[in-house]
């Protein structure tokens, strides 16, 4: 089997991207191109199980690796398959050192799972997969603005007088879109840019197997079609508090980058997360210049936890039912 380098959304709501090195059922993950956390499992307990239905299997630790720290183990767990584990985990870490400062890899979930409107368009994507097999329905298909967005998002668009009204606001709003009975399908994303309808949930069966041309598919991952002058501005404002993050995207056209840099910038530290991990700068000295300022802001106390790094990927892709 193959070494396998790519990159995956990290949705529901968006929060940017991994980069994954992974070898059979071992990994090696980074949210920001510089620290990379390797975990082992076992998919020999899947051995004589039914593969129709997607099995979790628990991640062990393998380490953590920086350049500059190094890699440092995580908890050995002596059984029967130790030498397997450790194997697995040995090869992701070699090809780690070889292939880190190759980042951002190329995208591979080409599988989307998009929340419908009230016409069946795609309205929000939820959930994205690399592989068929990962495709799952037993999902939530309510859109979730998140806890960073609750915290943090606030818009003149929105009348609030406590802390995640906008947040609120913008989700009872986008679910909306989806009228009384929401459906969502899952789509396999082209090379042309256009989808081929898969499964779904409250799926009329007439739209199991259509497909979609590439303008149907929102490029920030959110319609902001038939919205009034508010609503646009609600959005607007929405989609350049996410600006650090949508800059991971490599379909954003030169003008659209440019004008999300200028964004970015007013969230110096979530920038100098994230730049490793974008595939195109237009402006070098104003991305510099917001590192700059971040480095800065870290040397305060009391400024160090005023964007925090969020937890890991495996987090972000199974968030708890009130996320």
């Amino acid at each position: 089997m193959s070494i396998a380098c790519y990159g995956q959304r990290l949705l529901n709501p968006f929060r940017g991207v991994i980069n994954c090195i992974r070898y059979e059922s071992a990994e090696a993950v980074t949210r920001d191109g510089l620290r990379w956390d390797i975990y082992v499992s076992n998919d020999r307990l899947l051995e004589g199980m039914d593969t129709d239905r997607r099995v979790q299997i628990s991640d062990i630790r393998y380490g953590n690796w920086s350049p500059e720290t190094g890699l440092k183990r995580g908890p050995l767990y002596p059984s029967e398959d130790f030498k397997y584990l450790e194997h697995m985990g040995a090869i992701v870490y070699e090809h780690l050192l070889e292939v880190h400062d190759r980042i951002p890899f190329p995208f591979q979930d080409r599988f989307e799972f998009w929340l419908l409107d009230r016409e069946a368009r795609p309205l929000a994507l939820l959930d994205s997969a690399v592989r068929r097999e990962d495709i799952e329905l037993d999902q939530s298909i309510e859109w979730r603005a998140g806890q960073a967005c609750r915290q943090g998002f606030t818009t003149a668009a929105v009348k609030h007088d406590r802390e995640g009204a906008a947040a609120g606001y913008l989700s009872r709003h986008i679910n909306a879109g989806a009228g009384a009975t929401p459906a969502a399908q899952w789509f396999e994303r082209l090379s042309d840019g256009g989808g081929a309808g898969l499964a779904g949930v409250n799926l009329d069966p007439g739209q199991a197997e259509r497909t979609l041309v590439a303008g149907e598919f929102p490029s920030l991952l959110l319609a902001t079609r038939h919205q009034d002058a508010a609503h646009r501005r609600l959005y607007n404002d929405f989609l350049n508090w996410q600006a650090p993050w949508l800059l991971t995207l490599p379909t954003l056209d030169r003008t659209t980058r440019e004008h999300f840099e200028g964004e970015a910038c007013s969230r110096p530290l979530l920038v100098a997360q994230q730049y490793r991990l974008y595939p195109e700068i237009i402006d070098a000295s104003l991305i510099r210049a917001a590192r700059v300022e971040a480095r800065l802001r870290k040397s305060v106390p009391e400024d160090n936890d005023s964007e925090s790094v969020m937890s890991t990927y495996y987090i972000e892709l199974h968030p708890s039912p009130t996320e």
